[in-house]
């Protein structure tokens, strides 16, 4: 790359939406130097396989600076990467299927359409696992890498985002979560990502309407520029019954507001996951560092007694409503894992379902409870570091064997049964030199004071300074 398209793509997403705003930087700019940069390092990394540059650079050559003057939630031409789950007008959103190869979208859905209306451009698609799962690989693009060790995986299903973003070919790029989709490939490729509140960020007609389980998020370098697109992002689309308009001060200038916790609890598994011993003892070390920032840091978690089983149970619901037509049609074109989920809800039973649903209510009626006393639940983000990229999903977690293909990412599917926001912040990283991530979940509807807490917590363990890296291989 060039000396000056290499410092573009350095800069962070909050300096280069300012250099925008002040016009020192044109759209057009910042959308070569990310096709540079996706040229040079992508080849290796398969974050995003699907490029949408000519179209990229005729919003840019157009995009009409003058009308976002005005606008405080505006990126101003930002180049981004939204995920191949996400409709973008004019691309194909393959879900990762062979189905789909082809499927063009015809418009922009909710959640790409809302930061299209705030200035964010679409360079490239990000890579995801074919439908779901934790590890990014798919029969249409193959797997994407990790860019600290090209052997590993980026996790899933938000790996081609957070390795994207990693690497340094985008500054900022969509994720969704559902069991942990967005919070484990953040850890697992040293970014920030946000799983907000439900309702928060508006999602697209092809999912259930009134589902309050999958959520769309923004992911980063740092909390910084995470803050800037929550703001560019959230709002209400027609498309989306749970999303609102959110007024008030921005989650930007909220960074810069006072009161930070008091009193926070951590748990290395919740109780109820297994977890490595290192990865443990990494997100403990960095959890004190709320202490040494004034917070009193105790033990004291609610009771996650029932959940992953109540999780399950929505999850196979969530995949049988989404799914079932397809698999009538297509089942010799789907993954076995995906068949195996669709299967599952389809042979649910009522009171299964009653159960998840007595589990669920009574969990938030805990967490509610929990925060009268504290202002933060902390845990790891993933119960293992980044593993090898041709292994399709972890079988065993610290010699014990897991259950099902998604046991690995029990302790952020826990969390997504809280319905709290949360937050993936690097801590550490391995012996091996792979990232680790903590998991910061926050009060309901309290995405401001989470991302307040996370600044200077993200800021002590200095990580996000790393970033961009260029891709390697620590085997070679």
């Amino acid at each position: 790359m060039t000396d000056k398209m290499n410092e573009l793509c350095r800069m962070n997403a909050t300096e280069a939406v300012a250099r925008l705003r002040r016009r020192e930087l044109s759209p057009l700019e910042l959308v070569e130097a990310s096709i540079e940069r996706i040229e040079t390092v992508d080849t290796e990394v398969n974050a995003l396989p699907i490029h949408c540059f000519d179209q990229a650079r005729e919003e840019a050559r157009n995009f009409d600076a003058e009308a976002h003057k005005d606008n405080p939630k505006s990126l101003h031409g930002l180049p981004i990467a939204v995920k191949d789950y996400n409709d973008v007008r004019g691309a194909v959103t393959t879900y990762g299927s062979p189905i789909f190869a082809d499927n063009v979208a015809e418009k922009s859905d909710a959640t790409v359409r809302q930061l299209e209306e705030n200035g964010a451009i679409t360079v490239a698609k990000s890579n995801v696992p074919e439908w779901a799962g934790g590890n990014t690989f798919n029969p249409v693009f193959g797997a994407s890498r990790n860019p600290w060790d090209l052997r590993m995986s980026v996790g899933g299903s938000s790996g081609g985002s957070a390795a994207a973003l990693a690497s340094g070919s985008v500054w900022l790029a969509t994720g969704n979560d559902l069991g942990g989709s967005l919070r484990t490939p953040a850890a697992f490729n040293g970014i920030v990502g946000l799983r907000p509140g439900p309702g928060r960020v508006p999602r697209g007609a092809r999912l259930p309407p009134m589902d309050t389980l999958w959520v769309e998020g923004p992911m980063a370098r740092n909390v910084d520029d995470l803050a800037l697109m929550l703001d560019a992002g959230i709002g209400q689309q027609a498309d989306d019954p749970l999303s609102f308009d959110q007024t008030g001060t921005s989650f930007v200038a909220a960074l810069t507001e006072t009161g930070m916790p008091e009193r926070v609890a951590f748990s290395p598994d919740l109780s109820i996951v297994s977890m490595e011993k290192e990865i443990a003892e990494i997100c403990g070390g960095a959890a004190t560092t709320f202490g040494d920032l004034g917070a009193d840091v105790t033990d004291d978690i609610p009771d996650f007694t029932g959940v992953l089983e109540a999780f399950q149970t929505h999850r196979a619901v969530l995949f049988a409503t989404l799914m079932e037509p397809i698999l009538a049609q297509h089942r010799d074109r789907i993954a076995p894992e995906i068949i195996g989920n669709i299967e599952r809800g389809l042979n649910i039973t009522p009171s299964q379902i009653f159960e998840a649903e007595r589990v669920r209510a009574e969990l938030y009626k805990k967490m509610v409870a929990f925060f009268d006393t504290h202002d933060l639940l902390i845990c790891p983000a993933a119960s293992i570091a980044p593993f090898p990229v041709e292994q399709r999903y972890v079988t065993e977690i610290d010699g014990k064997p897991c259950e099902t293909y998604i046991d690995w990412f029990s302790i952020t599917f826990a969390l997504t049964m809280t319905a709290c926001p949360t937050i993936s912040v690097p801590c550490g990283f391995t012996a091996s030199g792979l990232p680790v991530g903590v998991q910061i979940v926050g009060k309901p509807r309290g995405e401001a004071a989470l991302l307040r807490a996370a600044r200077p917590f993200e800021e002590a363990l200095g990580i996000a300074k790393q970033l961009p890296i260029n891709p390697r291989s620590k085997g070679a």
